[in-house]
């Protein structure tokens, strides 16, 4: 019995086959990858949400300072700096003995100050790429904030995913803005230690922030200062 060839438009109907499946298989993958990555970055900002209330308890109720605000980081040598006051909490040295000593997180490390998903942007010295909400604790005030004054804690963020080099953020249309870098969404920490993934469109990453009923920047304190 004579054996049956394939047609032209048979095997181009099976290698068209081929090639959607093949597509599906690598979507999937990188999906998982996404998430799982996110997940790693969720995972960095719960430690830094409890070091945050260990840090809190210690210090009379004081937030840590937000680090510098509209600038990318140049001065890493402050004690109370959240970079540098919440180390000790999760067992590890200051930012600033970390890079004195030649160890700074870099991209690519497995490190609660990396995010997997950040890139070292050019031109910054210091790879920071988590930044405490722009509206705390800022050095403009005689005294760190007080965490006892704020209400409402689990709507106020504390920590986001943000640019590399900034110690600070807020959703603006600046460079210091929340990086919406997980597929679209990006990592917040809240000052009571919940952490959510929200829509960089609903957080307003590249536009500027937004009133949510679930996610505030400012403190609601009579404070009429904004990032410029």
């Amino acid at each position: 019995m004579k054996a049956r060839a394939f047609t032209l438009v048979e095997l181009l109907a099976a290698m068209g086959a081929v090639v959607l499946l093949a597509g599906l298989v690598f979507s999937g993958i990188a999906a998982a990858r996404t998430q799982a990555r996110s997940a790693e970055c969720v995972s960095n900002l719960r430690q830094w949400g409890t070091a945050l209330q260990l840090y809190v308890q210690d210090h009379d109720g004081y937030l840590p300072r937000r680090g510098q605000g509209v600038q990318p980081v140049f001065r890493i040598d402050r004690s109370q700096d959240w970079f540098n006051a919440l180390c000790p909490y999760l067992d590890l040295p200051p930012y600033h003995e970390m890079v004195r000593r030649g160890e700074a997180p870099r991209p690519g490390d497995r490190s609660v100050f990396v995010c997997p998903e950040a890139v070292a942007p050019d031109g910054n010295t210091h790879f920071i790429c988590y930044g405490m909400n722009m509206y705390l604790s800022r050095w403009d005030q005689p005294q760190p904030l007080r965490i006892t004054r704020l209400s409402g804690l689990s709507e106020i963020a504390f920590l986001a995913d943000s640019p590399g080099g900034y110690a600070s953020t807020v959703p603006s249309a600046r460079p210091y803005s929340v990086v919406a870098r997980h597929g679209g969404r990006a990592n917040v920490a809240f000052l009571d230690g919940h952490v959510k993934s929200l829509s960089g469109d609903y957080l307003g990453c590249g536009t500027g922030e937004k009133s949510q009923p679930d996610v505030r920047w400012k403190t609601g304190l009579s404070d009429t200062w904004t990032p410029n």
